[in-house]
């Protein structure tokens, strides 16, 4: 699995560094700043990757809080997460929520992007 995340958003790499911690051999963290092999990889544009978390899961683009369920899923530490926002009532809450954070943290970091 490959997780491509904002490395320069503080927040984002605050997150991320939490699960790296626990080194889970067969997810590798793709940093998409500047990252043009991202682009090419995922099929997305810089802002599309910028907007939100993506995932790559035999050969499938996930992205958003779907893609995080998909982390949590795979680290042991985390699993707890996935078990409960899977939940039909609280991934919808989830979802919006994340939507709505993801949307203030590209607009506080879309001044990576190349215009």
């Amino acid at each position: 699995m490959k997780v491509y995340f904002n490395n320069s958003c503080k927040i984002c790499r605050s997150e991320i560094n939490l699960y790296k911690k626990e080194n889970i051999k067969n997810i590798d963290w793709i940093d998409i700043t500047n990252n043009s092999d991202a682009e090419k990889a995922t099929s997305k544009n810089d802002k599309e990757l910028l907007r939100r978390l993506h995932v790559e899961e035999e050969g499938e683009i996930i992205q958003g809080a779907e893609a995080f369920l998909y982390v949590w899923k795979k680290i042991p530490k985390y699993k707890f997460l996935y078990n409960f926002f899977k939940l039909p009532i609280i991934f919808t809450i989830f979802k919006y929520g994340y939507e709505v954070i993801a949307f203030f943290l590209y607009l506080k970091n879309k001044k990576q992007l190349k215009n």
